[in-house]
């Protein structure tokens, strides 16, 4: 749950924001292709990336902006930081805004560090006399000093977004735009970064926090906001627009969802019809929530009369480390007998305390008969789970505590 935020005055307002964009249909390539067709170039069809959104940022708040890759949250970054010009609508700004859009953006890579620190600094509103008393603090937060003359096209990935950041850290802005900050960099930098970022949230920064790291989402921001398909799909509470966000890319398709694993043995006693993970509603699955129900359903059809069956289901993770096993008989215990041509469909469940991440079930059937035949199908079931635990472990186990008074020696 994200920290209460107490309302006091806008500091960004945006009102019934449109962008489009226009694609070419036809690539021309050559002086050929454009003798022949002229007006290929022309052709081109209507990309809206956003369609109409409007929301408030609070003075002092740290905001979180997710979505999905071609949602629109990389257009909207570029339109507040005034690098894309608007369709239609209205973006106000109370204060001055320190825009950190993508790695290198506004560096000249044949430019020496030094020179780039002061260079954008005095972009960022800072007199040359200030950039170049505040390089030293860029270069130390940075870890650069050996490099500090070193031009940036010697520079690699990770040494360009430390000396990005640093930069951003010494420019007295109102607003600071960040994207994706924590995905670049060793986690020495990523924790200096977190150590940052609390600091400028104490400090009142109003900071606008674009990512896909739902951890940082719900550990620094006071809302959220989840774009998809170029509109605003859910505003609010840093837990409710992560698990929103995990959802979209998780979440079941609907029914028909699933791989195929229907099949038999030439030897086989049971047929099997079908198996796989089921949502609430019956419906085939590929993904289940974290801290949910976590259903299976499999379907058989007894080719002779048996005794009894068992069904087995070993859970393992995309390493191979087996994490749970559930084993019971079917219809009680000891199970009762089936008949030739009977159906039966099993549905079994249980919370999912499973952490996020790639999983398999392995199936496997035994039924009582003479010879004790079975039927197994390794990976018959492929699934993710999705959401944020509060563990770093591959299941949570249920557990229950006592205390009670201990006079010992």
């Amino acid at each position: 749950m994200g920290a209460s935020f107490p309302r006091v005055s806008a500091a960004i307002q945006v009102e019934d924001l449109y962008k489009s964009f226009r694609i070419p249909t036809h690539r021309v390539d050559s002086l050929k292709e454009r003798v022949i067709r002229p007006f290929a170039a022309r052709d081109h069809r209507e990309l809206k990336a956003l369609d109409g959104i409007s929301f408030e940022i609070e003075q002092g708040e740290f905001f979180g902006i997710v979505g999905r890759n071609g949602s629109g949250k990389s257009t909207l970054l570029k339109l507040l930081a005034s690098i894309y010009r608007i369709d239609s609508g209205t973006i106000r700004m109370a204060g001055r805004m320190a825009p950190f859009i993508e790695l290198g953006v506004g560096f000249n890579t044949d430019l020496s560090a030094r020179e780039n620190v002061v260079l954008n600094g005095v972009m960022m509103g800072l007199t040359p006399r200030e950039a170049r008393n505040r390089l030293d603090a860029v270069v130390e937060f940075a870890e650069l000093g050996e490099f500090v003359d070193l031009k940036l096209k010697n520079y690699s990935s990770g040494m360009l977004v430390r000396l990005a950041f640093s930069l951003l850290l010494e420019v007295d802005a109102d607003i600071l735009l960040i994207d994706e900050v924590l995905a670049v960099g060793d986690a020495a930098f990523q924790q200096k970064c977190v150590d940052a970022f609390h600091e400028m949230k104490s400090a009142g920064k109003t900071i606008i926090l674009v990512t896909h790291e739902m951890g940082s989402v719900e550990s620094f921001c006071h809302r959220a906001m989840l774009i998809e398909g170029g509109r605003i799909a859910v505003i609010g509470a840093p837990d409710e627009v992560s698990r929103e966000y995990l959802r979209l890319n998780f979440e079941a398709p609907g029914p028909g969802a699933g791989a195929d694993v229907t099949g038999t043995r030439t030897d086989a006693t049971v047929r099997l019809l079908d198996t796989s993970l089921v949502d609430a509603e019956g419906h085939r699955a590929n993904a289940a929530e974290h801290g949910g129900k976590l259903r299976i359903r499999t379907r058989i059809e007894a080719l002779r009369d048996f005794a009894g069956l068992e069904i087995s289901y070993l859970i393992a993770n995309a390493e191979g480390i087996a994490v749970s096993q559930w084993r019971f008989g079917v219809g009680g215990d000891p199970p009762p007998p089936v008949k030739a041509g009977e159906r039966l469909e099993i549905v079994t469940a249980a919370e999912n305390l499973l952490a996020p991440g790639h999983y398999l079930v392995h199936l496997g059937i035994n039924v009582k008969v003479e010879g004790g035949m079975a039927l197994e199908m390794p990976g018959a079931i492929d699934f993710v789970v999705f959401g944020v635990a509060n563990h770093h472990a591959l299941v949570a186990l249920p557990q229950e505590t006592v205390t009670t008074p201990y006079e010992g020696e």
